[in-house]
């Protein structure tokens, strides 16, 4: 089910006595989620990613805009005849009653001519429980499950009711780390299994890369950058969207660009033909660093973390944003650990450049 948001935007009246502007906790938003992907929602806390998924599953109705599933308009319909399946970060289980009773919940509450015989709902579930992995506990309370299980019962709760869309609050926020990893592949699998067209809210910019089809970078009820994960990764339109994706983060200098060169902090890093002459950010991913006796960027060493298939070089420059520079280096590399300095050179597709001022990306003539 494609799902098409036009315009979209959700303005909230100020709570505050100092001020009567309204909040805005989504502007202007226009996006096309292709039938059957997943797509990720991804960005700070308050930036307006849960707010779009409600304006979705009909749970808040949009200031202005329009939302279609397929050629349907549903901007109006309630949330309950929109067909949209939802999972939350809390799970939101009935306590009291056995796995198969939480999902089986959504099929007894249909009415008219969606409602099913008592097989019919029982072979649904079954197949809902096989498909996310918990038909062993169905007779179980939520209680004798562990979190990433009774996350499996939620999503199978959602999905029972084949819904023409999926919406996913957070889901894995609870989890511990090792769960988080295990659960978001399942999701993945689950997705790609039943091909419902999935919406999925997250912070966690590794989460969001990692099993995406898209994801949407939003700051401040604002879309800053929709594309392909890796795209949005190599190829940020600003320094909120390039500082936001990866882990360990960019790292960022102060620099300037003069007479087709970067300069970072005098030193000529880079060619940038085609690029005026002004003061700029430059950010250098982690994995942009290239170890050189020779290099033209001079770093005062700090530490060596050695990880096995790679090495963190710690390191720190006076041009340098933030408190040490983090450069991944491979694991072969020979860093002389008792010298007080290292040298780099910088990988020009690992390294973007963006106006100080503004934040939004420069590009060379020829890139």
């Amino acid at each position: 089910m494609k799902v098409v948001l036009d315009h979209l935007t959700k303005r909230f009246p100020s709570r505050s006595k100092k001020s009567r502007e309204e909040v805005i906790a989504v502007s202007d938003f226009t996006f096309e989620i292709p039938d059957g992907e997943l797509v990720g929602l991804l960005g700070p806390s308050g930036c307006g990613k849960s707010t779009t998924l409600n304006l979705i599953s009909g749970l808040l109705a949009p200031t202005e805009g329009r939302i279609f599933f397929g050629d349907d308009e549903v901007t109006r319909l309630p949330a309950e005849n929109r067909g949209v399946g939802l999972v939350f970060q809390n799970y939101a289980l009935y306590p009291h009653l056995t796995v198969r009773q939480n999902i089986l919940f959504p099929l007894q509450n249909l009415r008219g001519a969606d409602k099913l015989t008592k097989e019919e709902m029982n072979r649904r579930a079954e197949e809902a429980a096989e498909l996310v992995q918990i038909t062993p506990y169905m007779d179980r309370k939520p209680a004798e499950l562990s979190g990433g299980q009774q996350q499996r019962v939620a999503i199978a709760r959602a999905l029972v009711k084949m819904p023409r869309v999926l919406l996913l609050d957070e889901p894995l926020s609870n989890l511990d780390a090792r769960l988080r990893l295990q659960t978001r592949e399942e999701l993945r699998r689950i997705q790609r299994e039943t091909g419902i067209t999935t919406i999925f809210v997250t912070h966690d910019q590794e989460e969001a890369m990692s099993i995406c089809d898209e994801i949407v970078v939003m700051k401040d009820g604002c879309v800053h950058q929709i594309g392909r994960p890796q795209e949005v990764y190599d190829e940020p339109v600003n320094l909120f969207v390039a500082q936001f994706l990866g882990t360990p983060p960019i790292n960022v200098f102060e620099g300037e660009v003069k007479g087709g060169k970067l300069l970072i902090g005098g030193a000529a890093v880079l060619d940038t033909p085609g690029i005026p002459d002004q003061p700029v950010m430059a950010g250098v991913r982690p994995e942009g660093f290239v170890l050189d006796e020779d290099g033209p960027l001079a770093c005062r060493l700090s530490r060596v973390e050695v990880m096995g298939r790679d090495i963190t070089v710690v390191c720190s420059h006076e041009a340098f944003t933030g408190t040490m520079i983090r450069a991944i280096i491979p694991s072969e590399s020979q860093v002389n650990t008792a010298s007080a300095e290292v040298r780099f050179s910088v990988k020009p597709g690992k390294t973007r450049i963006f106006a100080k001022e503004t934040g939004e990306r420069l590009r060379p003539a020829d890139a």
